[in-house]
């Protein structure tokens, strides 16, 4: 059976024609178009486009080998990596993973966590403590080795592996993600011997997912990355040039956000799921959308929901509050497990009504319910549908998303393969933290925040 996905435009006719969306078709192809051509802002970022179907089965095999040799020598590997080195791995591990998975001893599999996307020392100390008693390999993921967060980070777990198993071992159990020629992780791969895989140059963080940053801890983490790539690389030809408006669901989506944006001002999406799930591939989209999209006064602001969790949080913002969102709903078709509500003699819940149920029913009901009162509400509604969590539709999705937030960015005319905005708080960070260079700057924060 072929996976699939879908975009449906349905739920939007009450608010936007669909002679309105179908009338965007020339420039979203005209913005498809330019992608493929290579021709528009940030060119030289646009390596992940064929990246799905370039991939080769001895580049795979080759994760997969690293991989293996990981898992037999560690109880914990450790993904050092913060924005794109991080969260697309962990979005793909957290939807594709058991959720109760790092609990169970008996499935053999090192568990897998990360450091280096925060700052926090009573994280960084927990994991320290966590890790005291257990074998441990690292993957560490940055293109310079230099960025702070991962940087700090790697310094003080290289410290521990080096003091623990000594250089030449801690160096077998070191694999670092980086640049193919420069920078001080390449630099410090050459002189150490650590084993390595390449970032491109030409494929930006949070389109690196397809690359080695995601595939390699993906693979240690037990995901099919064969699937995954399979996936991308389905979705990678249903979105192609060649391929008509009609039938192409990226150009759709982006129509359609371009619509809800520039005609009825709607400037906040939320990505809704009802399978908790997809938490992190939600926080992986936002990172994508919010950083390709967000500059020059312009850009949908991208957030997320859980329901019917955040119903209990949410819901009544989303009802009845400003009308400037809009909503896009993953759907899955079908659970892989089954749970089935049973009959009580006493009924005290009065649920008797739902016996004989599976809980999957009582879950679509309530994302159909939810979706008509939001719509009744006023709230846009953007449907996505895949019939199941599984590598495949993950890699769809992927692809599906980087595609669209391409041709969204050039639609509303800004870059979206840069992110000069990050920069600001750097800047700010390494004055008030003395960093050489940065001297007068300090000295001028500080006397702002009234700290002298």
């Amino acid at each position: 059976m072929t996976t699939k996905l879908k975009v449906s435009l349905d739920r939007l006719a009450k608010f936007v024609p669909a002679e309105e969306i179908a009338a965007l078709a020339p420039l979203m192809d005209r913005c498809n178009k330019t992608l493929h051509k290579g021709d528009g802002k940030g060119n030289d970022f646009l390596g992940w486009i064929n990246l799905p179907s370039s991939i080769t089965k001895e580049h795979l095999a080759d994760i997969k080998a690293c991989a293996d040799d990981l898992r037999a020598k560690s109880e914990v590997v450790v993904v050092i990596g913060i924005g794109g080195s991080y969260l697309g791995a962990k979005a793909v591990m957290e939807a594709l993973n058991p959720t109760f998975g790092a609990f169970d001893s008996r499935k053999g599999n090192p568990l897998v966590l990360f450091a280096g996307h925060n700052l926090s020392e009573d994280y960084m100390a927990e994991l320290l403590s966590f890790i005291e008693n257990r074998s441990v390999s690292l993957i560490v993921i940055s293109k310079s080795g230099t960025t702070t967060e991962p940087a700090i980070a790697f310094r003080i777990l290289r410290d521990l592996m080096e003091k623990r198993y000594g250089r030449k071992e801690a160096a077998s159990r070191i694999v670092a993600v980086t640049d193919g020629s420069r920078g001080a992780l390449r630099t410090l791969c050459d002189n150490e011997g650590y084993k390595s895989y390449i970032i491109p140059d030409n494929v930006g963080g949070r389109f690196s997912v397809l690359t080695p940053v995601g595939l390699l801890p993906l693979a240690v983490a037990g995901v099919d990355i064969e699937a995954l790539v399979d996936g991308a690389a389905q979705m990678e030809r249903q979105t192609g040039v060649e391929v008509p408006f009609e039938d192409n669901i990226a150009m759709q989506y982006a129509a359609a956000r371009y619509a809800l944006y520039t005609r009825l001002g709607k400037k906040v999406e939320l990505m809704v799921s009802f399978e908790p799930k997809l938490q992190y591939m939600a926080e992986w989209w936002k990172q994508l959308y919010g950083e390709s999209e967000g500059k020059e006064g312009k850009g949908i602001m991208p957030h997320s929901v859980v329901f019917t969790t955040d119903l209990h949080s949410m819901g009544q913002y989303i009802q009845e509050g400003e009308r400037i969102m809009f909503e896009t709903v993953i759907s899955v078709g079908a659970p892989t497990g089954k749970v089935t509500i049973e009959s009580d003699q006493s009924n005290l819940d009065g649920l008797n009504f739902l016996a004989g149920k599976r809980l999957f029913e009582v879950n679509r009901m309530a994302e159909l319910g939810t979706m008509l009162a939001h719509i009744d509400g006023g709230v846009p509604n953007i449907a996505i549908s895949i019939d199941s969590i599984n590598a495949q539709t993950i890699g769809m999705l992927i692809y599906m998303f980087e595609k669209a937030v391409g041709i969204s960015g050039y639609a509303i005319e800004v870059n979206p393969f840069d992110q000069p905005g990050v920069e600001a708080y750097k800047k700010n960070m390494f004055a008030l933290l003395d960093k050489p260079g940065y001297e007068e700057e300090g000295k001028k924060l500080r006397e702002r925040i009234g700290n002298k």
